[in-house]
């Protein structure tokens, strides 16, 4: 039987003490001991990017990766997009460009665009493609999102 550790995540700029076994995930631990249900899990083999949050600056695939190896670090999920009651520019322009049609993987998205025009304000379209494509969608044939995420950028750009 393998002890169980209490660590501290800090997610969204919150605190979150949980006591977890060493080998429990990231996301497991995000939505069912921090009650932040908005990261979602899909396939669990870091293939669908539907867990992506923002890790010390860097997306990652939280089902790739132990609760535990994300202590001492900044935690940023799709909850923390939104600042109070207004929306996130990628959150506006998934919503008018019809980024979404089921919605399940629509977290990851955000998170991996969120990181990209963070990282690179200046993402050419043939770059964010790239950076789309490692994420799955079942829905939407991508042309929407990759509309939603140019849509945002150029606002984002303009200080809008």
């Amino acid at each position: 039987m393998t002890d169980k550790l209490d660590i501290t995540l800090n997610v969204n700029g919150r605190d979150y003490p949980v006591r977890v076994e060493p080998r429990r995930t990231l996301v497991d631990t995000l939505r069912d001991d921090c009650g932040l249900t908005g990261t979602h899990i899909g396939c669990e083999h870091g293939v669908c990017g539907a867990c992506t949050v923002i890790l010390d600056g860097a997306a990652v695939r939280s089902c790739l990766m132990f609760a535990v190896q994300a202590q001492d670090k900044e935690i940023r999920t799709v909850e923390g997009l939104a600042d109070g009651r207004r929306m996130h520019p990628l959150q506006r322009a998934f919503m008018a460009h019809h980024g979404l049609q089921c919605g399940f993987c629509t977290p990851g998205f955000l998170m991996l665009a969120t990181n990209a025009l963070e990282r690179n304000p200046d993402i050419g379209d043939d770059e964010l493609r790239d950076v789309l494509a490692s994420n799955l969608c079942r829905c939407t044939g991508y042309q929407n999102i990759v509309k939603a995420v140019q849509a945002a950028r150029d606002e984002m750009r303009a200080g809008k």
